[in-house]
């Protein structure tokens, strides 16, 4: 894959990516505790998880999927 985004555009998806992993263990240990129910809810944890490592992973290689499909993004 061809890096198709800049510096700027790498640490804004690097930060989203890290930061959506973090809300991921939040909500997984909200579930542990007791405080949320669990059953569906692991699904909404594994979907935030799956989206930010699919983020840092844009980030750490610089390549956008969006911008690959030919959308033109403002960062």
């Amino acid at each position: 894959m061809e890096c198709n985004i800049d510096a700027k555009g790498k640490a804004l998806r690097l930060v989203l990516g890290f930061g959506q992993l973090a809300v991921a263990a939040v909500l997984a240990g909200l579930i542990v505790a007791g405080l949320m129910p669990g059953g569906a809810w692991w699904w909404l944890v594994g979907g935030v998880a799956a989206g930010g490592a699919f983020c840092v992973y844009e980030g750490w290689n610089g390549w956008c999927a969006v911008r690959a499909m030919g959308f033109k993004t403002p960062i």
